[in-house]
């Protein structure tokens, strides 16, 4: 019997909460079936496996990061869309390491289309038109923008701009603009 009050929310809360706190490659049913004083056995009424776990933990964050995101681009274009969009990311991997990890968690294409993933590509490719950027040219931007954020957060995750000066928060700034510069200046295909 499930012990009471258990449910699939609660374990991937837990979840995420356990990526946060000792990474996402710990996080497994017998670590969770510990913090809830519970036989793992008990957890299967909510998740099928370790590998269900982790992409219901994914699509968690992917659903927080859109809704950030969603809220941080409204009313804004152009640079200022694109600084609010790069900022999200980079403020969610600090304060929420372990889920930012989840949110890159490879997931099969059926459930990658039915997640919140679709809405941040939707969101990145409107910033995008703001810089007169469609087809090939926008997929190619998009690619480049997922690129330098992700690269550049988990450079400064694992402490890669802790020993040298200036701060990470000016060269962010000024990658930033760097970036729409580059954008204005697209070379069309």
């Amino acid at each position: 019997m499930v012990r009471a009050g258990l449910t699939t929310e609660r374990v991937v809360r837990a979840g995420a909460e356990l990526a946060d706190e000792a990474g996402f490659e710990q996080v497994t049913p017998s670590e969770l079936a510990r913090r809830f004083d519970v036989k793992v056995a008990s957890l299967y009424s909510h998740v099928k496996n370790a590998h269900d776990l982790r992409t219901k933990i994914a699509l968690l964050a992917l659903e927080e990061l859109a809704d950030r995101a969603a809220a941080a681009l409204a009313g804004r274009a152009g640079r200022d869309a694109l600084v609010a969009f790069a900022d999200v990311y980079r403020d969610y991997a600090r304060e929420h390491p372990g889920r930012y990890a989840a949110a890159r968690f490879r997931l099969d294409p059926e459930t990658a289309a039915a997640s919140a993933g679709v809405r941040h590509s939707q969101m990145m490719r409107a910033i995008l038109r703001g810089y007169d950027l469609t087809g090939p040219d926008e997929t190619h931007a998009v690619r480049l923008l997922g690129s330098v954020f992700h690269g550049y957060v988990d450079l400064e995750s694992q402490g890669g701009f802790d020993h040298s000066s200036p701060a990470s928060q000016e060269s962010w700034t000024r990658l930033l603009a760097v970036l729409d510069t580059l954008l204005r200046d697209w070379p069309q295909t």
